[in-house]
């Protein structure tokens, strides 16, 4: 009898997990239960965070608490820094953002002993979440800048995390609105179950790695454009179409040539992904904002023109792309602050993963020669 192959583990079943679900009855992405649409309208993000790694929202208590704590290890490490100093300006955000999170990985590990001492407790993992929480937006502020030939900026204890990590960015007081809507982002992206990055983390860890190696590790997964980097190719089509006057003989063009067109369909969502309204409004408000209604047109053209035609509901990177855009990130930023955000429940997942773990080692089916040997290759 032939084996059956699940190519990609489509439809396989691995393990459990308390930490998020997409519930098919009101098609809504939950987080420990949470629909994460009613997180992002009225949480912060450290809020989120704790409730991703905690199980339970936070009390105000416990929430001044982790923001005490996150605020003490923003600051960019001169190490790391140095780290990121030594890349070329023209490596990839991604790559500059998987190598600082080594280096931090390496500097807050150094001296730990044998690889076993580096795995680490339940505790010392849920405080080394929080630093990575912390850093990360220095790292991928920091990169940003020093792109555009900018110089550091330090971060300020009187703002809350996104406020911080826009100011960190840009240096400027952000305004309500632009907080908000990043803020939102941050929540939407943070968590979705046992997609490739998070699987990679909990497979790294499944083998007593440390946090830091399957947050690495997730990273490498996440700049794969068939999983991360998706709301930046949302960017580029956008700046490839020019305006809502050209979508339809674009988008002829592009259907005729069997492209891909990115921001759109996904593979748990069939009647269209659930965090995208939330997102929408965001952008919304960013458009009225800064006064780009040609943006929306284009945004609203070129979905209406793709769902009329193929029926493929658009997912969150379509929205946030532009959303980004006008925050003023770089298109190549887009996909570390996918990391910045989806670092709290990948580090959720691997302490889920280290709490109740087995060795993570499916078995192939072998398709190759039978065997053979040296010696009959002897004329």
């Amino acid at each position: 009898m032939e084996q059956e192959i699940k190519k990609g583990l489509a439809g396989v079943v691995v393990d459990t997990t308390a930490i998020s679900k997409v519930n098919p009855e009101t098609n809504s992405l939950l987080y420990r239960g949470y629909p994460v649409q009613e997180l992002a309208e009225t949480q912060p993000f450290e809020a989120v965070a704790y409730l991703l790694w905690h199980g339970e929202l936070p009390t105000s208590d416990d929430l001044e608490h982790l923001r005490r704590t996150e605020r003490e290890h923003r600051a960019l490490a001169d190490s790391v820094r140095a780290a990121i100093d030594l890349l070329p300006h023209d490596a990839h955000p991604m790559d500059e953002v998987r190598t600082a999170v080594s280096a931090l990985g390496a500097i807050d590990l150094a001296g730990s002993g044998s690889v076993l001492d580096a795995t680490g407790s339940a505790e010392e993992n849920l405080a080394r979440s929080v630093r990575l929480f912390a850093a990360l937006p220095a790292i991928v502020a920091y990169g940003q800048r020093r792109r555009r030939g900018e110089e550091l900026v330090e971060p300020r204890d009187d703002l809350d995390y996104a406020a911080n990590f826009l100011w960190m960015t840009f240096g400027e007081d952000p305004d309500e609105i632009v907080i908000d809507a990043f803020n939102r982002s941050m929540v939407l992206y943070a968590e979705h179950s046992f997609n490739a990055s998070t699987f990679t983390a909990r497979v790294i860890t499944s083998t007593l790695s440390d946090l830091y190696s399957a947050v690495v590790g997730a990273i490498g997964a996440l700049k794969g454009p068939l999983h991360g980097g998706a709301n930046e190719a949302v960017m580029h089509v956008f700046d490839e179409i020019g305006s809502a006057e050209r979508v339809v003989p674009w988008l002829d063009a592009a259907l005729a040539e069997k492209r891909k067109i990115m921001g759109f369909g996904h593979r748990v969502y069939k009647n269209g992904d659930s965090r995208v309204p939330t997102m929408r409004a965001a952008l919304d408000a960013l458009v009225a904002h800064y006064d780009r209604r040609d943006l929306a047109d284009l945004s609203d053209a070129l979905e209406r023109e793709f769902m009329e035609r193929k029926g493929i509901h658009p997912n969150l990177d379509y929205p946030s792309g532009p959303a980004y855009h006008l925050i003023g990130f770089d298109t190549p930023m887009f996909t570390p602050l996918f990391i910045a955000s989806r670092v709290t429940g990948w580090t959720a997942h691997v302490m889920e993963q280290a709490a109740s773990n087995a060795l993570i080692r499916p078995l192939s089916a072998y398709d190759g020669p039978d065997e053979r040997h040296v010696a009959d290759l002897t004329p």
